[in-house]
This record gives C-alpha cells, sequence and structure tokens, in this order.
C-alpha cells in the first residue's frame, strides 16, 4: 500500500494555515481540515498511509502535539483510521462511501426515453456531412469485400495503414502490423487487461482518471492503485514512489487534455514517467482518445516515444473525435504484442464491422481538412459554458483546458453526488465526482462536458444552478478549501 512521507504530505498542504475561511480556530483544526479536503479531492488516496506525528510536524514546522489533534480529528470524523502495526490510513466516513465511487450502482445511461439532458458523458455529435461522405465512399468500397468471409482480425489493411500514418506524422513512426483495430478504446484497454493482468494485480492509474477504465480493472480483479494528480499536473516523483511501493503489473495514463482534468502532460513529465515506468519495466498503456481534440497549440509528442517499444501500448478511437457511433477504434504496439492481443480478441469477437471500418478509413483521410471547424466549434462551447457557470454559479473554481471535452469543476462543498440526484428533478443528467475517483473522493468536483450548441450549455447551466440551490440551501461552508486543479 501507498505510504507518504512527512514532506510530501507538506508539499501537498502547501500553506495550509490559510486554508480555512477566517483562519480561525486552533492549528490542529486547520491541519486536519486540509488533509481532509485532499482526501475528498483524491491528492490523498484512500487506504494510503499517512505519515507519521514527528515526521509530519518537523515538515510542518509545528508540534508534535499539534499533528496528534489532527489526526485525532480525522480518525474521529471517519477520514482516517489506525491500526495495530500499520498506522494510520486515509479513508472516508461510510455517508461518503457511494455507490457511484464504486460504479456498483450508478448507471451511465437514464431510461429508454428519458427526456434529460445528458451530461454525463462527454462525446460530440457526428460531423453529419462528412459521415454521409464518408458511409457513400464505404459502400463504394463494399463490394471487393463480399467475396470474403468479412471477417479481419486485426482490421482492414487500408485502416491499419490509414491509423500508422497519422503515428508516423506525430513523431512515432508505426507500420500497420503495429496496429490491431477494435471496437472502441475502451475495448482496446479490456483486450491488454485480459491479456497481461490477474485477479489482484496492481493497475497504475492517475486519480482522478477515466471511470470506464476503473471498471474494466474491476472486471479483471485487477486492484487500481491511484497517483494524485495536482494543479500543476503529474508528479514524477509520486509515480516513481508508487511504482517502487506497489510493483504495478500495467499502468494506464492519459496524458493528453486528460480526462476529466483537462490536464496535458508537459515534455518533461513525459520523460520522467516514461523514465519511472522504463526503470521499472512496467507496461504502459496510453490512452490518446483525446489527443486531436487540441484548442490552444499542438501537444508534445506521444507518450509512447518515450517509452521502451516493448512497454508501450497505445490506444486511440474515433469517438471522441469524429463520432461514437462510428465504435472503431485501435491499439499501437510492437507486432509480438499485437499477434498476442489479436489471440485473446478472436475469443471475443473476432472482428469489426467492415462497413465502419471503411467509413472510418476515409475519414481519417480527410481529417486535418474537417478538424479545424469542429475544434472551433468546441472552443466556443468551451467559453460559453465557462462564462455561464461564472454567471451563475461564481462561487465555483473552474479551470480552462487547452483542449479534450470537458471541464473540471470544484463547487467549494461535498455535494456532487446530492448534486446528481437533484439535478435529474431539474432536466439533466450529471456524472458524479467520485465516479471518476479510486474508492471515493472528488465530492467537490463535478464533470462537465461541453459538446452541446452554446444556447443549449446556457440553459443547462441555469437548470444545474437550481439544482445547486436545492442542495446547498441553509448549509454553511464549514470545510475549508483546497484549491487541486483552479
Amino acid at each position: 500500500m501507498r505510504s507518504l512521507s512527512g514532506t510530501q504530505l507538506a508539499r501537498q498542504l502547501g500553506d495550509w494555515s490559510r486554508t480555512t475561511p477566517g483562519e480561525g480556530g486552533p492549528a490542529y483544526t486547520r491541519v486536519a481540515g486540509a488533509i481532509r479536503l485532499l482526501i475528498l479531492d483524491g491528492r490523498v488516496p484512500l487506504d494510503a498511509r499517512l505519515p507519521g506525528e514527528r515526521d509530519l510536524a518537523a515538515a510542518l514546522g509545528v508540534s508534535r502535539t499539534t499533528v496528534t489533534a489532527a489526526y485525532d480529528a480525522l480518525r474521529a470524523g471517519g477520514y482516517a483510521v489506525s491500526r495495530q502495526g500499520s498506522g494510520t490510513r486515509a479513508a472516508l466516513p461510510p455517508s461518503r462511501s457511494i455507490g457511484s465511487a464504486t460504479g456498483g450502482s450508478w448507471a451511465p445511461f437514464g431510461p429508454e426515453g428519458s427526456d434529460l439532458l445528458d451530461l454525463a458523458h462527454a462525446a460530440p455529435e457526428a460531423p453529419a456531412h462528412a459521415l454521409r461522405q464518408a458511409y457513400d465512399a464505404a459502400l463504394e468500397q463494399l463490394p471487393r469485400h463480399l467475396p470474403t468471409c468479412g471477417y479481419d482480425l486485426y482490421g482492414l489493411p487500408d485502416l491499419r495503414a490509414a491509423i500508422a500514418a497519422r503515428y508516423t506524422a506525430r513523431g512515432l513512426p508505426t507500420t500497420a502490423g503495429q496496429i490491431l483495430v477494435t471496437s472502441g478504446a475502451q475495448h482496446a484497454f479490456s483486450l491488454v487487461l485480459s491479456l497481461v493482468t490477474a485477479p489482484n494485480d496492481r493497475v497504475l492509474v492517475e486519480q482522478p482518471t477515466y471511470p470506464n477504465a476503473l471498471d474494466a480493472i474491476r472486471r479483471q480483479g485487477a486492484r487500481a492503485v491511484p497517483v494524485p494528480l495536482t494543479a500543476g499536473g503529474w508528479e514524477v516523483d509520486a509515480v516513481a514512489a508508487a511504482v517502487r511501493q506497489t510493483a504495478p503489473r500495467l499502468a494506464y495514463l492519459v496524458p493528453d487534455f486528460h480526462n476529466p482534468t483537462g490536464l496535458l502532460a508537459s515534455d518533461d513529465e513525459r520523460r520522467g514517467l516514461a523514465t519511472s515506468l522504463g526503470r521499472s519495466r512496467t507496461l504502459t498503456v496510453v490512452d490518446e482518445s483525446l489527443v486531436e481534440l487540441t484548442l490552444a497549440g499542438p501537444p508534445p509528442p506521444p507518450l509512447a516515444t518515450y517509452l521502451p517499444a516493448d512497454l508501450s501500448v497505445t490506444i486511440g478511437s474515433v469517438s471522441k473525435t469524429l463520432w461514437g457511433g462510428l465504435r472503431v477504434g485501435w491499439l499501437r504496439a510492437e507486432p509480438s504484442l499485437i499477434r498476442r492481443l489479436a489471440a485473446v480478441r478472436a475469443s471475443v469477437d473476432i472482428s469489426s464491422a467492415v462497413v465502419e471500418q471503411l467509413a472510418t478509413t476515409a475519414l481519417l483521410a480527410s481529417l486535418d481538412e474537417l478538424l479545424p471547424g469542429r475544434l472551433t466549434e468546441l472552443r466556443s462551447r468551451r467559453d460559453a459554458l465557462a462564462g455561464a457557470l461564472a454567471r451563475r454559479l461564481p462561487g465555483w473554481r473552474v479551470r480552462l483546458p487547452d483542449g479534450g471535452l470537458v471541464l473540471w469543476c470544484d463547487m467549494g462543498q461535498p455535494v456532487s453526488s446530492r448534486l446528481v440526484a437533484a439535478a435529474e428533478h431539474h432536466g439533466i443528467r450529471l456524472a458524479a465526482g467520485p465516479r471518476f475517483g479510486v474508492e471515493g473522493a472528488f465530492e467537490q468536483r463535478l464533470r462537465l462536458p461541453y459538446t452541446y450548441p452554446a444556447e443549449v450549455l446556457e440553459r443547462a447551466t441555469e437548470q444545474l444552478a437550481q439544482a445547486f440551490a436545492t442542495v446547498t440551501a441553509g448549509s454553511g461552508h464549514s470545510e475549508p478549501m483546497v484549491d487541486a486543479f483552479a
């Protein structure tokens, strides 16, 4: 299990003496409050061992008595537990350990026929004209495939070549033999998990992260090892420590417009991550589903360019860039690993649909002409949603991402799950913050997609503000603020 040193926790706490409004109360309550918010915000993973009292006192420059009292307050509130021989560990009280945190009771879609506005998913509408043209082209190409059985375990050669060409253009030389076409990025990740992991194997993930990846890890019987993201991005030292302490079998990272924070890993962060993971010989799955959706300049080179070739698997799809209804994704890896993944895939679904592959091939050929207009529209929608939130929910803190499809909002109060329930009565469907964390946390957070037209986002924000008012009416702001991402 993860252990935090006094220096590591002190760095995350920052200026803890200023985290409580009015700076009132004794020092131990401010220390306890700041740690509690780090736990709620996922920056201190659940079950992580907190520093020893003497160690943390020295790092914070306070007395050991202050830290002892802070830990007592955390235990009293259910945010820490102590066991003989295992120290004090981060926890959540039972009321915070809700179904949405574990994925047990939250369903991603409303009932059939529901007229709720779906803000739980982040995927744009199809480029209708371009999609129709692509399917016209696919149908023209279809006759040459009809004499075959229709199964192609690895994917159509033309599509594999088109995907490989885009990687090569981004600085990652790739051949068609390094590509396996799948039914979306989620399918691709599940294939890797099936091949590489066994029950109870550890998989290193960012905290927060893409919830469907967490679901896939649970289904495999593996255990997610969360490494918290900070306002600045990826802490390479924390990743290195987690790798040393837990020896993960696999790592899953989203370095490009990370879902849900929108963060973009810098060149230095990519080098640092690759160094730590390469040194430990950890196979790393890099999810690039959002890499094409850059709203402020191109991202750095692919993370795979920094990793040993035999330790990297890059996955992608057209769901976020073009349309989720295509259900076409892919894996990029060394040919030997591609063959092993194809053998796993053969026991699952044999092949992807031919027409969709043909249409995707046509769309990739025109993607560079299609993307600028879509990105301009996404940039406008992002700014519209951020502006509407600033007007109607001025207490929320929102970091404007340089790409992707979502805003990761800090509401200032741990009411995310209650807000999701209330919002359905106001006509909108949301995904609670804990859905994006390992075993809870993020009750202060809400992910909002900017995939709808500006006028729809404006109305949705008004409904969201009404729902937020219902769940916070009469409540005082009793918990200190730790601004992790704003």
